[in-house]
């Protein structure tokens, strides 16, 4: 344990000093103003909302460009459980690498306006590193958007098309990661009607040369999502956003298994159906999400059908809802193109002399796994937290979460205690 808290220590500090050198460059006038509407999109998506202020990670050349970036998440919870809860499962307080991922991102100007993108990351549980988002993006604007062709998010749920690097919260909700994997293999297209404030994307999806990851959880996926946003203003101005989602999927070997932690990385799984039979499933989700201003209110709901008779054909469902304030007067950015929020960027950062943005919020989030046949649990979890975004590059996140499981015949309570510590650039 001494090792490996001494190796990310190690790496937090080498990591914090670009990190921090490029804040120190920013100024108000090298990127756009906090809240801003971002009309922008290129093949990196929402994993391209980085920090400005670096130029020495840049490449501009005749036929192609590229950029590099990258980040590291490095989590740390403990607990108090009451008895039932110690039953049901057993936790220890841990330090628990969350994310580490290298990007690079750019234009081919040989074929217009294309850009490309390549994520790696290292899975820590695997001792590897994989492939996230990487493909390459077409602009047609007959068809009012782009194309995407490679690995990239669904985009299937606001919260889940977001960076996970933006969030509001340290993880999702346990309903979304339960029955929505985090990428696949495909073609999407992505449009976007200024006039009927109307956003879309849909998608087919493969498993053809993803065997193997651990997100490759079906075989084959159809996709979609539109969202109306009758209210759009820039600088800081009032946003109303408000979408569906629909997935149709086949799972690999006809088979699923359904889990969830509780909010906290280093945690075991809480809610888990087990392997069971199912020939398809169609999901179903609601998103609504208001922000006047330095307030963000927003709510997400999934329901998922299963083709599994020898199940009882089990519905499953859950979701979250939130309030968030930055006290520090910032306004969470929104991009049009993707339908989605941006990453938070303080007025003044603390490497300029400044406070750097201060988020205070409430979180609640329900899971019920316990459907047909099967017993998967059903969980709910409180959750005041404050972010403290020390510039664009660095980030605090301070939580406190009360939790009760319903499951394996007991009703248990756990308190949760997490800190974060999230480089980028």
């Amino acid at each position: 344990m001494t090792d490996l808290v001494g190796r990310n220590v190690l790496l937090v500090l080498l990591l914090l000093a670009p990190a921090a050198t490029s804040a120190a460059q920013q100024t108000s006038g090298q990127r756009d103003s906090p809240g801003a509407i971002d009309n922008t999109i290129d093949a990196a998506e929402e994993e391209g909302e980085r920090p400005t202020g670096l130029t020495w990670n840049e490449w501009d050349g005749r036929y192609f460009s590229i950029r590099g970036g990258g980040g590291y998440l490095l989590d740390y919870a403990t607990y108090s459980q009451d008895e039932n809860s110690k039953e049901q499962i057993a936790l220890s307080p841990e330090w628990k690498p969350r994310d580490l991922r290298i990007l690079f991102k750019g234009r081919l100007k040989f074929l217009g306006d294309t850009t490309w993108s390549a994520g790696i990351m290292y899975d820590f549980a695997n001792e590897e590193w994989v492939f996230r988002q990487t493909g390459v993006m077409f602009s047609v604007p007959k068809v009012a958007g782009h194309f995407f062709v490679g690995r990239t998010k669904e985009g299937f749920s606001m919260n889940k098309v977001m960076v996970g690097y933006g969030g509001w919260t340290m993880e999702r909700a346990p309903i979304n990661d339960a029955t929505l994997p985090i990428l696949a293999d495909g073609v999407k297209w992505l449009g976007y009607a200024p006039k009927a404030h109307l956003i879309w994307n849909i998608g087919v999806y493969g498993d053809t040369f993803s065997e193997g990851q651990g997100f490759s959880t079906y075989e084959n996926q159809v996709s979609g999502r539109l969202a109306w946003v009758p209210i759009v203003e820039g600088e800081g101005g009032t946003l109303l956003h408000l979408g569906f989602s629909l997935r149709y999927g086949k799972p690999k070997n006809d088979s699923l298994n359904l889990r969830a932690r509780p909010g906290a990385w280093p945690a075991p799984y809480f809610v888990e159906t087990g392997k069971f039979d199912t020939t398809g499933t169609t999901l179903t989700g609601v998103e609504a999400y208001y922000r006047p201003g330095k307030y963000t209110f927003g709510s997400e709901w999934f329901f998922q059908d299963v083709d599994a008779p020898e199940s009882g054909n089990p519905l499953f469902h859950g979701g979250e809802v939130f309030a968030s304030w930055l006290i520090t007067g910032e306004t969470r950015g929104y991009n049009t193109q993707g339908g989605h929020f941006n990453l938070v960027a303080p007025f003044r950062s603390v490497f300029n002399g400044g406070p750097g943005a201060w988020e205070v919020l409430g979180h609640a989030t329900w899971v019920d796994l316990d459907s047909g046949t099967l017993s998967g649990g059903q969980f709910w979890r409180l959750t005041p937290m404050v972010n403290w975004y020390l510039s664009g590059s660095v980030r605090l996140e301070f939580a406190y979460g009360y939790g009760s499981l319903d499951r394996f015949g007991l009703t248990g309570k756990t308190h949760f205690f997490q800190t974060r510590i999230q480089l980028q650039m």
